[in-house]
Parts: structure tokens; C-alpha cells; sequence
């Protein structure tokens, strides 16, 4: 049995980088807390990921753009989006005055 925990607990306010926290790992299921604070991908680097990823914004604001159509989605606290395997998207833009905390679901799709 494992303790509680809260995704929400121990935020801190200002990263040099993003910090990926990996919860749960089973099988072909990775489960993250993602903090972000004011983050975004470098000029020119799009996510390729073998792996399909549901993520959700539980704090801040944060917008993605996805490669096809090179459609910008914003995403606010409760909005979630599935990313199917190698859709190529990027992190444009995070909240840079509070913290975004996403919750990120990796698995074979």
C-alpha cells in the first residue's frame, strides 16, 4: 500500500527547468507531475514521442502548439488534451507569474 499523496503539495515557484516527477510506472503506463513556470520549447524543437500522452493543466495556464494545421490549443485549470504517438507538438507558452502543474499520462496508443 502506498501513501497519499497530493499533486498540488510541495509546488515550487520558479524552476531553471520543467520538473517532471514520475508517479506511477506500470507496464506500458507512465504517470507525471509536471511543473512548469513560465517554460517553453526551444526555437525549432517539437515532441516526437513514441508513446500517445493525456495531459491535463491542474493549475495555471499553459498553450501547445500542434504541428498538423499548426494549431495553438490553450489549456486553463480542468482543460485536458490527448496527444495521439508521434503527434509533434510544443510547449509555446506557460503562466511565467504562478506555476502550471500538469498531470501527464504516457501510454502505447
Amino acid at each position: 500500500m502506498s501513501a497519499p499523496g497530493n499533486l498540488l503539495a510541495n509546488v515550487p515557484g520558479h524552476l531553471p527547468d520543467e520538473l517532471v516527477t514520475v508517479l506511477l510506472r506500470a507496464g506500458n503506463i507512465r504517470i507525471e507531475r509536471i511543473i512548469s513556470t513560465g517554460h517553453s520549447s526551444p526555437s525549432g524543437f517539437w515532441y516526437d514521442m513514441p508513446e500517445a500522452e493525456w495531459v491535463l493543466v491542474l493549475k495555471g495556464h499553459a498553450k501547445l502548439r500542434l504541428e498538423i494545421d499548426d494549431e495553438v490549443v490553450e489549456l486553463f485549470p480542468g482543460d485536458f488534451l490527448n496527444i495521439p504517438a508521434h503527434r509533434r507538438h510544443r510547449l509555446e507558452w506557460t503562466t511565467p507569474d504562478e506555476p502550471t502543474v500538469w498531470l501527464a499520462i504516457h501510454y502505447d496508443g
